[in-house]
């Protein structure tokens, strides 16, 4: 018998912490819910789970996104509604002022409603707004607010090998200038290239640049197949506008995202007035920018049957230039219905999954607590008798 060191004891204390951290642990999971508290409880575990929640935060901003898009459409198309209206209005007046039946004075008073009605066009297309943006101004269209797109590239120090420009491959010839000469005569050359890309050559130098307006994917240059080149670096100018075009990011991660672009919804974009006394226009300027009676722009001419029935035409082509851009707007939201229905769809996934990492099962351990919790109270229990046990040496004592 010994009693420096009472090994049972030792042993039935370690037993009893080792109860008392588990039951600790179960205590936590069923008071917080989680499986995991901390990093120590799982840390791949976590990992994922905080990943997940990322996933399930970026889907559920995403919708409420794509909510915010249909709202803007919404207000840009309930505008281009009234719009609609006003148009066949005018081409009702037209239709009207078309026939000798009326006298001057008949399509002076015409005349009047129509420059009033093209002016509340411009009201529209200038005031429309969503959150301070204006939308049918033409300002969220990169094909009328955009830049020309243009790269740049410079051929000095080049000694072989070829340059790759809009689908043209130009080899070396002679020397650097001879090259870049040769470059601007494959799209000189070209009919349909020549068509949209204007070609400036100096010394070594090259630049290409769009004829028109809007973005244009294809325009780069590939100079990595030039030997000798100095600086194989491409100065590439998107040919969108800082701004134009509307982007809705719809997805939880980057680049994930949808672009609109709205075009301008104003008379003179709709052609529905010109220049004072140009052919079809009246010869004084009296329609305004919708927001004061100053007149700005001239409306279309029905002072005569032969200019009001040129008018039908370019406001049924007006009417049919709204109508495509509303078809447009419609598409979009529908497309965002189910953006949001797939977004709603795959939180709910993720967020299943992610509970299957991080939650708890209630049942299961409330049954480890209980355990643990018996355990505990046993080792308690069997602590007091091997502290007691020491003790049986006083009877060798007496």
């Amino acid at each position: 018998m010994i009693i420096n060191h009472n090994i049972s004891a030792l042993n039935t204390h370690r037993q009893l912490s080792s109860a008392t951290n588990a039951q600790s642990k179960s205590m936590e999971k069923l008071a917080s819910g989680m499986r995991i508290n901390r990093a120590g409880d799982d840390a791949a575990g976590l990992a994922i789970s905080e990943k997940m929640r990322g996933q399930i935060r970026g889907l559920d901003q995403a919708s409420r996104n794509s909510q915010d898009a249909i709202s803007l459409i919404q207000t840009a198309e309930g505008a281009l509604n009234e719009t609609t209206d006003i148009l066949q209005r005018m081409r009702e007046l037209a239709t009207q002022a078309s026939t000798d039946t009326n006298t001057t004075n008949d399509r002076g008073e015409i005349q009047k409603e129509m420059d009033s009605l093209t002016s509340e066009i411009n009201r529209i297309g200038n005031t429309t707004e969503f959150n301070t943006q204006k939308l049918l101004n033409g300002s969220k269209d990169s094909t009328t607010n955009g830049n020309l797109a243009k790269v740049e590239f410079d051929l000095t120090g080049m000694t072989a090998g070829s340059v790759d420009i809009l689908g043209e491959t130009v080899n070396f010839d002679t020397d650097e200038a001879t090259t870049a000469e040769a470059i601007e005569a494959a799209i000189t050359g070209n009919a349909d290239l020549n068509a949209k890309y204007t070609v400036t050559v100096t010394g070594n130098k090259v630049e290409i640049a769009a004829k028109s307006k809007g973005e244009d994917t294809d325009l780069k240059a590939d100079l990595t197949k030039g030997t000798g080149v100095t600086d194989k670096t491409v100065t590439n100018t998107e040919g969108k506008a800082d701004g134009a075009g509307l982007q809705f990011q719809i997805g939880a991660n980057e680049n994930q995202s949808l672009t609109l672009e709205i075009g301008d919804m104003r008379a003179s974009a709709l052609g529905l007035t010109g220049a004072a006394g140009d052919a079809g226009f009246t010869t004084d300027a009296n329609v305004s920018n919708g927001t004061d009676s100053k007149g700005v722009e001239s409306g279309l001419d029905v002072s005569n049957a032969k200019n009001a029935s040129a008018a039908i035409t370019k406001i049924q082509t007006a009417i049919d230039t709204v109508s495509a851009e509303r078809s447009k707007l419609g598409a979009n939201q529908n497309r965002l219905e189910h953006t949001i229905n797939n977004l709603g769809t795959s939180s709910e996934n993720l967020t299943a999954a992610e509970s299957r990492v991080r939650d708890t099962d209630m049942a299961k351990t409330m049954m480890e607590q209980t355990k643990n919790s018996i355990l505990a109270q046993a080792s308690q229990a069997m602590l007091a008798q091997a502290n007691q046990q020491p003790q049986g040496v006083l009877q060798l004592l007496r």
